[in-house]
């Protein structure tokens, strides 16, 4: 229903953002929103998926048309839902995602929230060979960590705020505060903090 949507930034959360397109605010969740942290108040084009359910109606929100196509084939996957396709492409390793469908490696898939050795092989079963229309030019630069200015604010909050954005996601009290000592000895913003994590949580 709706390919995009164009406006300003006017909110970051640790589960969605809001864009301000002409004076309607639209709430969309995305992957990972504080990568916009750095693009509050200005314009930005978010690609939109809009899912339908009897008990739900929500925009997700991606910062390409590849990512966003990801995300749908993700939901075509028996057993995994809007929730569970953000926080695999949350990870920012997508490349490894895909390799682990095609070369059948269940262990690594069953390391994100909410996925069972059945969702992983059913992801196996209907992804391996379906994705090399979204891999050649997109994956390898899929959220490089060195192209994202910090955010100006402090390390504390900043930490908090990810770890509302993990949680958000579906990661455990037990598994957030597993990887939170070796985290906080480092000054990050909050989508580093998120990308370090995830590197952490999907070892």
């Amino acid at each position: 229903m709706y390919e995009f949507v164009k406006g300003t930034v006017e909110f970051v959360g640790p589960e969605y953002i809001v864009i301000d397109n002409n004076g309607i605010g639209y709430q969309i969740s995305t992957p990972n929103p504080f990568i916009y942290s750095s693009k509050m108040n200005t314009n930005v084009t978010v690609y939109t998926y809009h899912y339908v359910r009897e008990d739900l109606m929500a925009l997700y929100g991606f910062e390409s048309r590849e990512e966003k196509k990801l995300f749908m084939k993700l939901l075509n996957v028996s057993g995994i839902g809007p929730k569970g396709a953000l926080a695999i492409l949350a990870s920012g390793e997508v490349q490894q995602v895909v390799s682990a469908i095609e070369n059948e490696d269940e262990s690594f898939l069953v390391k994100f929230p909410g996925v069972g050795k059945k969702t992983a092989r059913q992801m196996i079963l209907d992804l391996k060979g379906k994705l090399q229309d979204i891999v050649p030019d997109y994956f390898p630069n899929l959220f490089n960590a060195d192209t994202l200015p910090i955010a100006a604010q402090s390390t504390n909050n900043a930490f908090e705020e990810a770890v509302l954005a993990l949680k958000a996601l579906g990661y455990s009290d037990k598994e957030v505060k597993k990887i939170s000592p070796e985290l906080r000895k480092e000054q990050l913003s909050t989508d580093q903090y998120i990308k370090k994590a995830l590197q952490r949580l999907l070892k």
